[in-house]
């Protein structure tokens, strides 16, 4: 129960945000906004105020904002009406939903660095054969302290400076073991690994597992922020390489999507560990949404916006026919592609359970 609350929570906020940047966009470009919605389907709660009609509906997969003239069939050319504004302010009305998705997911990633977050520690927990750190005398339960004079205090540090090392790179460790402090030196060994996009990578390795030990991690709040500057672009990079990856064949779309099913299935497992677990799945969940929405498909923002270029381009706006045929193509794809990401995590995480159904 309180994993689907969060769940809903979490879906709740992130629509709540989308919708609500085109809400305000709107009304500061004179449109008049007839619906704001979160959800579809069969109507809970309705409220009008201001001229707007406000509700709730029963299905929380989606929320819209319906504008005064959006279309070219309802446009009647009065100055409240979508249509009626400069292609600059359509622009930014479009824009602001998004970009507010985006403004959520860096300011969760900055108040977790402000906060506080767990991290394990650069205590030993095991030793593995073959590798520099036991060939080198290092031992279970130490703590390594720094690499080559530059001190670490987390296992992500640690990790950082080793995997750039290069084959048989000799690095001097400052170890602590019973209190005491020494120098250790320790062959790297490089090892091809896969990165999260399914890329093999080399990655240089002492050899070493981290032990159960977790230490609290704060910064301070202008530190924060440029970490958290740091961490909002590693994901758009990481983000859009993957998709990239997935255009192009390399990386399985399969396994690398999930819809609403996958993400409750992860929500429920983040629910459990905690409120900055939390906090970072919602980050990334909104900067997700803010990137993938602005890629130039039909009935997406970003394919809207990819109209609204054309339309400055050829000096006028598509035909009302042309108009309807591009979103009832977007709505059709962006149905499909929902239907096969359900399916997908369908047979992810079910498919063996229904593969045992089956051949009993």
């Amino acid at each position: 129960m309180i994993s689907l609350l969060v769940f809903l929570f979490i879906l709740g906020l992130l629509i709540t945000v989308h919708e609500f940047g085109h809400f305000i966009m709107a009304k500061k470009a004179g449109v008049r906004v007839e619906k704001f919605s979160l959800g579809c389907g069969p109507v809970l709660i309705r409220r009008e105020k201001g001229g707007t009609e406000y509700s709730i509906c029963a299905i929380p997969f989606a929320g819209y904002v319906k504008l005064a003239g959006d279309n070219l069939e309802e446009y009647k050319g009065k100055s409240d009406e979508y249509f009626s504004k400069p292609i600059g302010k359509r622009f930014l009305i479009i824009f602001f939903g998004p970009l507010l998705n985006y403004i959520l997911g860096f300011l969760c990633f900055w108040l977790i660095f402000v906060i506080g977050y767990p991290n394990l520690t650069t205590k030993v927990g095991s030793l593995l054969d073959n590798f520099g750190a036991k060939e080198a005398g290092l031992q279970v339960g130490d703590k390594i302290l720094a690499v080559d004079g530059q001190k670490v205090g987390t296992w992500e540090e640690l990790q950082k400076i080793i995997q750039d090392k290069k084959e048989n790179n000799k690095v001097s460790l400052s170890v602590s073991r019973d209190n005491k402090e020494f120098s250790l030196g320790v062959m790297v060994k490089e090892k091809k690994v896969n990165d999260p996009l399914g890329e093999r990578q080399s990655v240089g390795l002492l050899g070493i597992t981290p032990a159960d030990e977790i230490i609290k991690i704060r910064h301070g709040f202008m530190r924060s922020f440029i970490l958290a500057v740091d961490k909002t672009k590693q994901l758009t990079v990481i983000t859009y390489k993957g998709l990239w990856r997935m255009l192009t064949g390399n990386l399985s779309i399969r396994e690398s999507v999930t819809g609403p099913l996958g993400i409750f299935i992860i929500t429920s497992k983040v629910a459990n560990m905690g409120p900055i677990a939390v906090l970072q799945f919602i980050a990334i969940l909104s900067i997700s949404l803010c990137l993938f929405n602005i890629l130039p498909l039909p009935i997406l923002d970003g394919g809207h916006i990819f109209l609204l270029g054309v339309e400055k381009i050829r000096g006028k706006t598509l035909s009302a026919r042309l108009e309807r045929i591009v979103n009832q193509t977007g709505l059709a794809l962006i149905i499909t592609l929902a239907l096969l990401v359900t399916y997908n995590d369908i047979l992810r995480l079910f498919g063996d359970r229904i593969g045992k159904f089956f051949v009993r």
